[in-house]
């Protein structure tokens, strides 16, 4: 296994991302990840080619990763993950140790990642977006590195109705302090539907996990022939 870490710095990333007690806490998190395991399954299913992991966070898909390729261990991967917090991306480098995976993990972030256009078959985000400062600038960064026809994968929590919904936008202030920026009302599939850059796959909405980190949706999106530039 080798795992590089890689620095690239880019004009986007003025503020520091650092939250060293969630990454703390994150290790006491097990029991929700145990719930979510067969989700991260999902976005790991037959991998090959050029795949990017959006948020690595602390490497919750690296051993999933890993599993799934024991089906076909000769499908060709070339693993790549960004992860802007120090503190969690020590746990990431930890896991990809742990799990087997060779990986190039990079501090970077989603809203300006460090690649050419059309370089990915796959890109990967997993309880991603809803910590990511900019989820516009993203998710146009996502349409932008995947090769035409390339594949979007998510598992996402999101905005409930009803009053779950109305509890999350009363804790969300609180939450979003602790839990290392995370919004609990962001309506991200909706964000991710819309944009003409990508033409919809899969989308299931499961209706689990525990409040207020809940419902989740999961799904694929493929990117369009043609990517969609503003302006």
């Amino acid at each position: 296994m080798r795992l590089r870490l890689e620095s690239h710095h880019t004009p986007m990333a003025t503020e520091e991302i650092s939250h060293p007690l969630f990454a703390t806490l994150y290790d006491g998190l097990s029991p929700m990840e145990w719930l979510l395991a067969p989700h991260r399954r999902y976005l790991a299913t037959d991998l090959e080619g050029r795949v990017l992991d959006v948020g690595a966070g602390a490497g919750a898909m690296f051993p999933h990763v890993v599993d799934e390729r024991e089906n076909d261990p000769e499908q060709p991967l070339e693993y790549h993950a960004v992860e802007p917090d120090p503190h969690m991306r020590k746990r990431a480098s930890r896991s990809a140790t742990e799990a087997g995976l060779e990986v190039v993990l990079r501090d970077e972030r989603a809203e300006s990642l460090p690649y050419p256009d059309d370089s990915f078959d796959v890109v990967l985000s997993g309880l991603v977006f809803c910590t990511i400062q900019d989820p516009d600038a993203a998710l146009e960064e996502v349409a932008r590195v995947l090769e035409p026809g390339g594949e979007f994968r998510f598992l996402e929590h999101v905005h409930a109705d009803g009053w779950q919904g109305a509890g999350q936008n009363l804790l969300n202030p609180l939450w979003e302090r602790l839990a290392g920026g995370c919004q609990l009302n962001r309506e991200t599939v909706e964000r991710f539907v819309c944009r003409d850059e990508f033409s919809a796959g899969e989308l299931e909405r499961l209706e689990f996990g525990v409040f207020p980190v809940n419902p989740i949706v999961r799904g694929t999106l493929y990117r369009t022939r043609e990517r969609w530039l503003p302006g």
